[in-house]
């Protein structure tokens, strides 16, 4: 797709597309949205490599993440970049704040830079961009979200698992008061963590009472969740966290309203993010193999051409790390 075709289906100049898209000079306003309805309707990318226009091959891949404050996105880039750099790879980075819209955006502008292929590291999903990424040509790799196609490997983990593994391993311990801390539920790879709590706390009915709390996806959100907790009239002897990130800050907060860390009250993570093991007390976790997942996303996108360019797949069984941070449930 080229300059010129979004020109003709806008109906301007060439001139005014790339004013339009690169942001410079006076354009109208119905002007500049029909240019740009032009350019998503024709799924045009503007390349920002002039040598890729000449026909040299791009060495950057590109990753995108949900959230590039929380430790566990970043072990995955360190691993992928670590094997990039290797075999002679740039990677560039974007994030989206768990936003489908901003998803949508920076694939585009992946696509745009003509990168050599695409990790999206991502718990939010738009439909239309599976279709649209096989029609690229370009290999891509979804971490927790979207199908196996034809260009697109996904990488799946079985958190229903972890979770369920949390569960029990806390009942086992006589825990019968457990609330699940989490964020952004309504997205598929969080809301599985919570819908496994409830689904696992349900099979000892009768015998377990739980409840749910949601903040953001940082230590400060933890901390605002653990305070809502303790400040209704439900009293937990476990919080389990959606991920180690929360966990830290859920610690902080019990401490400071006088606590103890596992004597009154059990905390879990998830993730195995490398705090998890220094915290004080060292943290209960679900391991995620980041380093693991980081190099099977950079071999499925620079493949080895006897690969094939068939739909790909792998699931990974997440494993409990049994730490200080819990203990049997008090007296």
């Amino acid at each position: 797709m080229t300059l010129e075709e979004v020109a003709r289906r806008a109906g301007v100049s060439t001139a005014t597309v790339s004013r339009v898209l690169n942001k410079t000079g006076v354009v109208r306003e119905t002007t500049r949205k029909r240019v740009l309805q032009a350019a998503r309707e024709l799924r045009y990318h503007p390349n920002l490599h002039a040598r890729t226009l000449a026909g040299a091959k791009s060495n950057t891949l590109g990753m995108i993440v949900s959230n590039i404050e929380n430790p566990f996105f970043i072990d995955i880039f360190r691993s992928l970049e670590s094997a990039a750099i290797q075999k002679g790879y740039e990677v560039v980075v974007e994030h989206t704040d768990y936003k489908s819209s901003r998803l949508v955006t920076c694939v585009r502008a992946m696509l745009g830079r003509r990168v050599a292929g695409l990790a999206a590291i991502v718990s939010e999903m738009d439909p239309s961009l599976i279709e649209e990424l096989t029609e690229s040509g370009v290999p891509v790799v979804f971490y927790d979200v979207g199908l196996p196609a034809r260009n697109i490997t996904n990488i799946r983990v079985r958190y229903e698992r972890g979770m369920q593994r949390t569960v029990e391993y806390l009942y086992s311990m006589g825990h019968r008061r457990m609330a699940f801390v989490g964020h952004h539920a309504s997205l598929g790879p969080l809301q599985a963590r919570k819908k496994t709590f409830i689904e696992t706390m349900g099979r000892y009915s009768g015998q377990v009472q739980f409840t749910t709390a949601l903040s953001t996806d940082s230590p400060a959100g933890g901390k605002q969740a653990a305070h809502e907790l303790l400040a209704s009239e439900f009293r937990p002897t476990a919080v389990l966290c959606v991920n180690d990130f929360m966990a830290l800050g859920v610690i902080r907060e019990l401490r400071d309203q006088g606590f103890l860390v596992p004597r009154d009250i059990s905390v879990t993570g998830f993730d195995n993010i490398q705090l998890s093991e220094f915290s004080n007390p060292a943290l209960t976790t679900v391991n995620i193999p980041r380093r693991k997942i980081g190099q099977m996303a950079f071999e499925a996108l620079a493949p080895k051409e006897s690969s094939g360019d068939r739909p790909r797949e792998f699931v990974i069984d997440p494993e409990l790390l049994v730490r200080e941070s819990t203990g049997p449930a008090p007296l």
